[in-house]
């Protein structure tokens, strides 16, 4: 999963800027690498809205320029994300979740939080109670 941000140069800076995201935007000096000050604002905004309770928005299909950069979120918090977006989509509280899954809704909760480790057994069975398969994969890393 990713997110692709826009680019621009604002008094000697890199004003990186979430269009999908409202409100999440950060600065990276010529000295930092872009894409780790935007993975790492990114990732920030995004956990701050799932801790609270909301759904961030979904990431847009976006075109690629020469002034964007993709930014891709950590498998742990792209999980997160997805489990949220689906409760939410079959109109389902946490509780209610947790009564498919035979858990409390505390333990439905943890599901839908980036620092959970899920074992791939557990997220099977959530993925199940939400009406979804589980597609595990690799993918080489791109280097810069």
């Amino acid at each position: 999963m990713e997110y692709v941000a826009a680019l621009s140069s604002e008094h000697g800076h890199t004003l990186i800027e979430f269009p999908d995201c409202p409100g999440c935007q950060t600065f990276a000096d010529a000295s930092e690498d872009i894409s780790t000050v935007a993975e790492e604002a990114l990732e920030g905004w995004l956990e701050v809205h799932l801790e609270g309770g909301d759904a961030p928005p979904r990431p847009r299909a976006r075109k690629h320029g020469a002034r964007t950069l993709a930014v891709r979120v950590n498998p742990a918090l792209a999980i997160a994300l997805q489990l949220r977006w689906r409760r939410q989509e079959l109109g389902l509280s946490q509780a209610q979740l947790g009564r498919r899954l035979d858990v409390t809704r505390q333990q439905v909760a943890l599901l839908e939080k980036p620092s959970a480790n899920l074992r791939l057994t557990t997220l099977t069975r959530a993925a199940a109670a939400l009406e979804l398969d589980v597609d595990v994969g690799f993918s080489p890393v791109r280097r810069p």
